[in-house]
């Protein structure tokens, strides 16, 4: 049946304008250069390299000798988790051969020793050399764990970009999933959430071709799934016929569970998932056997696009385990 032919087909999105596809927007730009994480001080700088800076953020300094072989272990392993901490801290350090009077006022009896500032006091430290992943616990103890900016900035914009696609503002919300997909290309939730962009305004040919590109680990992802079946439910219910003509029959007989069933199909990609629901429950209750347990295996489909957490899942399922339990 053709879309001409089919009373309800605009309420797939027919009627809007515009276009979704795959990284359409620039990504997002480079977090910027932290700046200097390691330098030397001395006496004369402590107070503005140390204990003013550590108002900022937490300091590590490094009281350390040249002649000192355990501080020599402990200079590459530390600087090199400052870096990957990305600004969490920063490492300072004092040759306490030249500048012995801060290690001594510290009571600094051994070398190597650090000792974290934070606030402008010394609040933690520890001596020795000390492996990678005991430093990385250290900086946790000072500086708090580490949070993954990046992620936490496509988390935010995959956020937004439901907004958006809920909103029934499609063209915009593709605009951001590109953006992520341009990142973070396989990104399963940015992928499902273009393709959702598709449906939502009439790109349906596109949608089932770009699942259909994706590569088999991937498809698998639960929201891929998701929105693939939900293309199908689509794609089925725009070959059912006139939902008034359906609502007749069942005017006429309101056992008629077929046309009830195909009812139900309609009014959830309508976006009517109450009434959805509703029909197929009323089968359930009528005839459990019909179509060898069709209601309840659809309602379930309807649940998987629906996601979990959804009202109408959970009144549905709710209901659902009312009538499977009473």
């Amino acid at each position: 049946m053709g879309g001409n032919d089919n009373p309800y087909a605009g309420s797939f999105g027919n009627q809007m304008t515009g276009s979704a596809s795959f990284g359409v927007q620039p990504a997002p730009g480079a977090a910027g250069d932290p700046g200097d994480l390691i330098k030397e001080t001395t006496t004369a700088t402590f107070a503005r390299d140390v204990i003013e800076a550590s108002r900022q953020q937490p300091v590590l300094v490094d009281f350390w000798a040249p002649w000192c072989g355990p501080c020599k272990q402990l200079t590459p392993v530390i600087e090199k988790v400052v870096r990957e901490a990305a600004g969490r801290v920063r490492l300072v350090k004092m040759n306490i051969d030249d500048h012995p009077s801060i290690a001594g006022q510290l009571g600094i009896q051994s070398i190597p020793a650090v000792i974290a500032f934070v606030g402008g006091r010394p609040v933690d430290g520890f001596m020795g050399a000390l492996p990678e992943s005991q430093i990385k616990q250290f900086i946790d103890r000072v500086a708090g764990p580490a949070v993954d900016d990046a992620k936490a900035e496509v988390e935010a914009v995959l956020a937004d970009a439901k907004a958006l696609l809920d909103s029934g503002d499609a063209q915009n919300a593709a605009g951001l999933y590109g953006a992520v997909l341009q990142a973070e290309p396989e990104n399963s939730a940015a992928i499902a959430g273009m393709v959702e962009c598709m449906i939502a305004l009439g790109q349906l040919a596109e949608a089932r071709r770009a699942l259909s590109q994706l590569p088999e680990e991937l498809a698998k992802a639960a929201a891929i799934g998701a929105v693939s079946k939900k293309l199908d439910q689509i794609e089925e219910a725009r070959k059912l016929g006139d939902p008034l003509a359906l609502e007749h029959r069942l005017a006429l007989d309101p056992d008629d569970h077929a046309a009830r069933l195909n009812l139900a199909k309609i009014r959830n990609v309508e976006g009517d998932r109450t009434a959805a629901a509703e029909h197929l429950l009323m089968i359930m209750k009528r005839d459990r056997s019909f179509d060898d347990d069709a209601a309840r295996r659809e309602l379930l489909s309807f649940f998987e696009v629906w996601g979990p957490k959804d009202p109408a899942t959970i009144a549905a399922r709710r209901k659902l385990s009312a009538l499977l339990f009473s």
